[in-house]
């Protein structure tokens, strides 16, 4: 009698039409949500207390005062350089704010003084999106550079502080 041999050994087969139908609506899910959840981190200090090291700089300290009805720009620190009223439309011009900072940088740079630092002091009742246009306009601004617009620094170091009383609509 003859024996027949069967060979036992069956090749499994790998069904992974389960995992490829959750990677083609997962990928896209996943990627459509890194979008939303950018963050953007500004680094902001305190203003420096008058100490030893400090007391002689104090004076050359660029501030931008927000107020109600105007924004100005101190340089030094409590002397008017620049009184910049809102627009027609009542709301606060960062835009002229941002060219008289860039002339402050260059006639700065001229000098041979490289400053970044500003200190942006506000009233209590100063809209939050107006504080965060004013952060953008004093940080950086747009150039062209080799036919491309970059964003060209001005002063990236930022410290917070309260505005001064008495500084509001009556000067």
């Amino acid at each position: 009698m003859k024996k027949i041999r069967r060979d036992r050994t069956h090749e499994a087969e790998l069904d992974i039409t389960a995992f490829m139908n959750l990677m083609i609506v997962l990928v896209p899910v996943l990627l459509l949500g890194m979008v939303f959840s950018q963050i953007s981190v500004i680094e902001v200090k305190l203003p420096d207390g008058l100490t030893v090291d400090n007391a002689n700089n104090a004076d050359k300290q660029i501030e931008l005062l927000i107020l109600e009805d105007q924004l100005r720009v101190n340089f030094p620190q409590g002397i008017l350089l620049k009184k910049i009223l809102p627009t027609d439309e009542g709301e606060q011009d960062f835009e002229t704010l941002s060219l008289v900072l860039q002339e402050v940088k260059r006639k700065l740079r001229e000098k041979g003084i490289e400053k970044n630092a500003i200190t942006i002091l506000s009233e209590q009742d100063t809209d939050y999106q107006t504080i965060i246009s004013a952060m953008d306009t004093v940080r950086s601004f747009k150039a062209i550079v080799a036919a491309s617009v970059v964003d060209a620094a001005l002063f990236p170091e930022i410290s917070f502080g309260d505005a001064p009383v008495g500084t509001g609509r009556a000067q």
